[in-house]
């Protein structure tokens, strides 16, 4: 049985690389006769550079860049001939923030616009930008400084490069900005849809996960709703904006972005279509899956892309209460990887054993033939744990 691998990353966990070859792992400890193959895959949160890079043989290369604090730090991009992809993740994400340290009206994303500056200097044609999993909410101001943009309060004073700076910005030159040539294009690879302002935008939604008080939602979305209101009111009523803490929104109005869909850029970007041909079984995964997954997250994305007649399996870490009933999206069985109640460092901890563990079990179900073709497969018996929160 030919059986393609192709799992999201295990937030703060595992990366999708070793998701997609310790399940592959697993099945091959079982009594399945399989031949595995790995696809890791992403949608443009943390992770998604990696997997492209896997499949492209893409090379890896750092430059210095202003860091989340204001100092001097290596930024990782990949890059072949006129192509560069990288992650904003990878300077601001929530995993590079230590607990204590995570404010995100004080963070700086100056460096996200000063590697933009660098890769189009040197030459690079088509830029990809992943921007999940950040632990900022400046609505991308501190990019525009990255690009030379300049922001000044009312009494005239020079503002830096933070969420901060939107509750008292009234005015941005852009004199000194960089000039981005009509033939680079930038693309925004987006994990959600959600709009940059709103009870259903950046900071009403994200804002808790990364530190900020809710005391200061109000405040704070007002102040990019004004900010943007005054500067580029286009980006307020597209969708995805609010990806990044606002990064989306940024990308666009000041280095001339675009949004696309992660998870499509990424299958399109790894030739999933030919890989995903001729298999018998997909299997997808990642951390947590849940509603918001339905949006258009990793896992839900290969299953829709997936040739109707080859099911689909989810594994994952945990499994959300507010999941639909299964089959759904192509998915017909899911399971998750909890095998007792632990603290959340302990099953992160764990997380490979489980893994494995669930992987084995699943190729070993995998081995009981109900004698019903679906496609080039077997229909089998899933039997599906509880969901679990």
């Amino acid at each position: 049985m030919k059986i393609l691998i192709a799992p999201d990353s295990f937030k703060e966990c595992l990366p999708a690389k070793e998701v997609a070859e310790v399940i592959a792992e697993g099945l091959q400890q079982s009594i399945i006769d399989v031949e595995p193959i790995t696809c890791p895959i992403g949608d443009g949160g943390e992770g998604t550079v990696d997997a492209i890079r896997y499949s492209l043989d893409l090379k890896e290369t750092f430059t210095l860049v202003t860091g989340p604090f204001g100092k001097p730090v290596e930024m990782r991009y990949v890059e072949k001939e006129t192509l560069a992809l990288f992650e904003v993740a990878d300077l601001i994400g929530l995993g590079k923030i230590p607990v204590d340290q995570r404010h995100p009206l004080d963070i700086e994303t100056r460096g996200i616009g000063e590697l933009i500056c660098y890769l189009i200097n040197k030459g690079k044609k088509d830029i990809y930008i992943g921007v999940g999993g950040t632990a900022t909410n400046d609505g991308g101001l501190g990019l525009a400084v990255g690009l030379g943009y300049q922001l000044y309060d009312r009494e005239g004073k020079q503002l830096k490069a933070c969420g901060q700076s939107l509750l008292k910005c009234d005015s941005i030159r852009k004199e000194e900005a960089f000039k981005i040539s009509d033939e680079v294009q930038i693309h925004i690879l987006a994990d959600v849809s959600n709009p940059l302002c709103g009870l259903d935008g950046a900071t009403y939604i994200f804002g808790k996960q990364k530190g900020l008080s809710p005391t200061m939602f109000d405040k704070v979305d007002q102040a990019i709703y004004s900010f943007y209101e005054k500067n580029c009111p286009s980006v307020l009523t597209q969708a995805g904006m609010g990806a990044g803490g606002g990064l989306a929104a940024g990308l666009c109005a000041f280095a001339h972005a675009r949004i696309v869909s992660g998870i499509e850029t990424c299958l399109e970007l790894i030739d999933f279509d030919s890989k995903v041909a001729n298999a018998d079984l997909v299997i997808v995964g990642e951390g947590r899956l849940d509603h918001q997954s339905l949006s258009g997250k990793a896992p839900i994305g290969v299953a829709r892309r997936t040739p109707k007649g080859i099911p689909v399996i989810a594994i994952c870490g945990s499994l959300a209460n507010d999941l639909p009933s299964l089959p759904f999206e192509n998915i017909v069985g899911a399971f998750s990887i909890i095998k007792h109640p632990e603290s959340l460092d302990q099953l992160l901890k764990d997380a490979r054993e489980n893994l494995l563990f669930t992987a084995r079990n699943i190729g070993n179900l995998l081995s009981i033939e109900s004698g019903t073709e679906i496609g080039n497969s077997l229909e089998f018996d899933f039997v599906v744990p509880p969901p679990h929160s």
